[in-house]
């Protein structure tokens, strides 16, 4: 079994530019390379896992989706780090498009992507973490039986109001949290 980061996209890996899904506009966030090389070379699988809105209200396709996983995907090889999955819910109850708006059990803070990307990697999930930036990341990754780890920057942090969103460390940003990550392991 092999033991896993679940990263979120938006806010998290990269600087949240509401509905882009052209890779030519992602900005990474400042210490995303190295936090994610350091994972890496410790033995974690990097996978997203990320809400996608935008599909459901007819924003975008989930083919412009996928293709963003893949320059994704493309852009850190080229950094050497590999991407081992790009995991996405595109249900929203109130979008648009009648066949994005069912009940899910993929979209954060349910933990469907994280299930089934244990699935597909082989992943131990209680030997993983789930890192984002928001209270639904914290608590999809509690629900699948992972520790958790909260970044500060979207003020979630005060906001926590039970154990379900209670994170196992609340981290600075995502080099300070793979730190972490590696000081417990």
């Amino acid at each position: 079994m092999n033991k896993a980061v679940f990263l979120d996209k938006d806010g998290t890996l990269i600087y949240d530019l509401p509905y882009n899904v052209n890779p030519n506009l992602l900005t990474w966030k400042e210490d995303s390379f190295e936090a994610l090389k350091t994972l890496a070379a410790n033995g974690y699988l990097l996978v997203v896992v990320t809400n996608q809105s935008g599909v459901a209200r007819g924003i975008f396709t989930e083919a412009d989706l996928v293709a963003l996983g893949e320059a994704m995907k493309q852009l850190l090889a080229e950094q050497e780090i590999p991407l081992a999955g790009f995991y996405y819910c595109p249900h929203f109850k109130e979008g648009t498009l009648e066949q994005y708006t069912k009940p899910c059990d993929c979209r954060k803070p349910a933990p469907g992507m994280l299930i089934n990307a244990a699935r597909d990697l082989q992943i131990d999930l209680q030997a993983s973490w789930m890192i984002g930036d928001m209270l639904k990341d914290v608590e999809a990754g509690k629900a699948a039986g992972c520790s958790t780890i909260l970044v500060e920057g979207s003020d979630q942090s005060g906001r926590i109001t039970s154990t379900a969103s209670q994170p196992s460390y609340i981290a600075a940003s995502l080099l300070d949290a793979a730190k972490y990550i590696l000081s417990v392991s």
